[in-house]
């Protein structure tokens, strides 16, 4: 496992040791849970902004956020989006549901 160096303002790194306390954890497990949650919302959040921005279809969609195309409507439905796709988007969108 590759290790990775960060610097973290004092704040920052008092509230890590307060996480990774209260989760009976290390800091390092604590580091890495944290950062896996964080890629997940963070790849979510761009996902939707490229969906309701019409640069991306429900498929693409669904793969930026690294998601199950199924996952994928679930936060769409979840968070109201809209988009401004054209038919010919959501019959790719259909098809890519499809082989899925």
């Amino acid at each position: 496992m590759p290790t990775i160096s960060a610097r973290l303002p004092d704040g920052e790194k008092a509230e890590l040791d307060e996480v990774a306390e209260l989760l009976s954890e290390d800091r390092s497990t604590t580091i890495r849970k944290a950062l896996r949650e964080g890629l997940e919302t963070l790849r979510i959040r761009v996902a939707v902004e490229q969906y309701q921005s019409g640069d991306a279809s429900a498929a693409e969609a669904a793969q930026i956020a690294d998601l199950s195309m199924a996952e994928w409507l679930d936060v769409a439905r979840e968070r109201n989006l809209t988009t401004q796709l054209e038919l010919s988007d959501l019959e790719l969108d259909a098809d890519a549901a499809a082989e899925l």
